[in-house]
């Protein structure tokens, strides 16, 4: 049977890291006879530019079709000034809210290789394998009502709600649970149950939920300034990390850089039947947008992701990620993930490599 997969490029360097990506995925189809239908489609800036919105109705319809999604990056300085309904992010946010992706994993680890591109020292971050799971479709990004309003002072006041319902947090919770059981089965929930009332039904959802269900897996938690201060003093404490949305966004960036790059780190959200959107956890960097010198392993590494949770294929995501690491094993690094003085290689010829190792290991095997 063939798989569909939505290729949704983006903004900024998205277009760049995902060609690379869809070579790696028409490498598969070539070589190791993975059947695959790839249709594109855009979405963020790109979708306000060619259809009003930043995600079109053919977009949207899509990704429904899809049996997995992959996406590049969304958002631009040029799309700032637009209504906020109109902005690049709000297009992402709609096709998380309407696929129902409320579960968001990003692991975070630190390839051998890369031991010395961490800004910690080796010995704190080597061997570094953990995995945030952060609820994507609820919390204080999603909660009404929310705006800005002029009151009878004069005084202009911003106004966000946090909120979550004991199924949006045991749903997260379970999904959590069930990761850290098919690893060393250990969970730490974080949140800000001390001041908090939102974050107290947070801890007792998932303290229910821990003794109830899932009494196998070791359960711990952690206020989430504490848990910002351990990612740092001693990651590797951490093997599953759950939490809220805004509080998972901030976490999982600051996990990404331990790891020397955020180039480096896939991510997948999934709804309840493991369907899912893939896409690195860097943003569209139009600074650098354009130049060829963007990391593309992050995404490269998010369609392993895709063959592993969506598409149920976990010899093909093996095969990218030793394909990944050949390659950081041959010396090849882009700029971000070079040491100083050492040699890089642009977005293409690491794109490439990365397809040579996969067709020289099927060769081999």
């Amino acid at each position: 049977m063939k798989n569909k997969i939505a290729i949704l490029p983006g903004d900024g360097i998205g277009p760049e890291i995902i060609d690379e990506a869809i070579k790696v995925l028409q490498c598969l189809q070539a070589d190791f006879g993975f059947a695959a239908e790839l249709e594109a489609s855009p979405v963020g800036g790109a979708g306000y530019d060619t259809h009003g919105k930043p995600l079109p109705d053919e977009t949207l319809a899509l990704a429904r079709d899809a049996d997995a999604i992959l996406l590049g990056s969304v958002g631009g300085p040029q799309w700032e000034a637009l209504e906020r309904s109109l902005r690049p992010e709000q297009g992402l946010l709609r096709l998380r809210a309407e696929l129902e992706l409320f579960a968001n994993l990003r692991p975070a680890i630190l390839y051998p290789q890369l031991a010395d591109a961490s800004t910690l020292r080796p010995e704190v971050v080597s061997g570094l394998d953990l995995m945030i799971v952060r609820e994507l479709t609820g919390g204080i990004y999603f909660g009404q009502p929310r705006g800005i309003s002029r009151g009878a002072d004069g005084l202009r006041t911003g106004v966000n709600t946090l909120v979550y319902n004991d199924m949006e947090i045991e749903r997260i919770g379970r999904s959590a649970f069930e990761i850290a059981r098919k690893r060393s089965g250990r969970l730490c929930s974080v949140d800000k149950a001390n001041v908090l009332e939102c974050s107290e039904l947070w801890r007792e959802v998932i303290s229910r939920l821990g003794a109830e269900v899932y009494s196998d897996v070791e359960l711990s938690h952690m206020y989430v300034d504490n848990a910002a201060m351990q990612l740092v003093r001693a990651p590797k404490q951490f093997d599953v990390i759950v939490t809220t949305n805004m509080f998972g966004d901030i976490l999982s960036d600051a996990a990404a850089m331990l790891t020397g790059s955020i180039g480096m780190l896939p991510s997948a959200s999934l709804d309840s039947s493991g369907k899912g959107l893939y896409e690195p956890i860097h943003g569209s960097a139009p600074d650098i947008a354009g130049q060829g010198i963007a990391n593309p392993l992050a995404t490269i590494l998010s369609v392993a992701m895709m063959m592993r949770y969506s598409l149920d294929q976990p010899e093909l995501a093996g095969r990218i990620d030793a394909a990944v690491g050949k390659v950081l094993d041959d010396g090849l690094r882009t700029s971000d993930i070079a040491a100083p003085g050492m040699p890089t290689v642009g977005t293409r010829e690491m794109g490439d490599a990365v397809v040579a190792a996969l067709r020289n290991a099927g060769a081999q095997a």
